[in-house]
């Protein structure tokens, strides 16, 4: 039974995180979390389900900052001379949070929801999430993939032009520029034509809409990640079975980011997909899910 529970709220690490819960109550858990300033829906409802059908309890949530768990205070925009020092002199930015904070707010969330161990699940910023749960509560994971995600190692390839833009963009201030600009930076972010995905665009940018932006929280995210650092000597200790999947054009964090993810974790697996950029298209769907659903049940096997 692939049953959908409605959202619902944990408190964790001294916040409240959205959640909900795809499949039987008894089966393996797998946690999913998200990228940049994304909603959990950006775990697409269809994937999940997918998820849920190949024997998970698939756990999606907002990450703090985001939709509609914990909206925080404090940081302020990020400045060029911010970037430029962290790129020339290695000063990292101020952060009021950092990723071992986002870490510690999903093991609390499994504490809440009774669960000792989970398959951890990260795309992108929730891929470095997921490396800090690995590494700080390594008897918590079942098993660690990461997606287009990286390693925090300042030697590797910077984003596109385009992309860094997407980054940087100011919010916009209203709604129908919001659509218009979601559909323009998945485009982007996509690297190529996806007609599947581009005709979900407007459907998808009015839902998170809905569920509320907090531009000020997407800033204090992407302080989070810059401040955080360099995690390649500590990804060693890693000792969860991991998978690294890449897209082979991403334009945001480069393929060679995954690779040194996969390079820096002992035993890691590298899956890169072609033509796959900073997203997760559907018609490459059945290649991810059986991907993670194997790495997980292959890992499970294991223990």
């Amino acid at each position: 039974m692939n049953a959908h529970q409605p959202p619902q709220m944990a408190k964790t690490n001294g916040i409240e995180l959205c959640y909900e819960i795809f499949g039987a109550p008894d089966a393996e858990p797998l946690v999913l979390i998200m990228g940049l300033g994304a909603q959990m829906i950006l775990w697409d409802d269809e994937f999940c389900r997918d998820l849920a059908g190949r024997g998970f309890r698939v756990i999606r949530f907002d990450n703090r900052d985001i939709g509609q768990s914990t909206k925080l205070s404090g940081g302020k925009p990020l400045r060029a001379i911010e970037l430029l020092k962290l790129r020339i002199f290695k000063i990292a930015p101020e952060a009021p949070y950092k990723l071992w904070d986002m870490a510690r707010d999903v093991v609390g969330l499994l504490d809440a929801l009774g669960i000792g161990k989970a398959h951890i699940v990260g795309a992108s910023m929730g891929g470095m999430i997921a490396q800090e749960i690995a590494m700080q509560y390594p008897g918590r994971v079942l098993s660690l993939t990461s997606i287009m995600s990286s390693t925090g190692n300042p030697r590797l390839p910077q984003p596109t032009r385009e992309a860094s833009a997407i980054l940087l963009a100011p919010p916009p201030k209203t709604k129908a520029e919001y659509i218009e600009r979601f559909g323009t930076t998945w485009k982007v972010l996509r690297g190529g034509p996806f007609p599947l995905d581009e005709a979900k665009d407007a459907e998808r940018a009015e839902r998170t809409y809905a569920r509320g932006l907090n531009p000020a929280g997407v800033g204090r995210q992407l302080r989070a990640i810059l401040a955080s650092g360099n995690r390649t000597d500590r990804l060693r200790s890693v000792k969860a079975p991991t998978l690294v999947i890449h897209g082979t054009i991403d334009p945001l964090v480069r393929v060679e980011a995954g690779k040194d993810t996969a390079a820096s974790i002992p035993g890691a697996k590298l899956l890169l997909i072609d033509g796959m950029g900073h997203a997760l298209p559907i018609p490459m769907w059945p290649t991810i899910i059986g991907a993670i659903a194997d790495h997980a049940q292959g890992a499970a096997g294991k223990q």
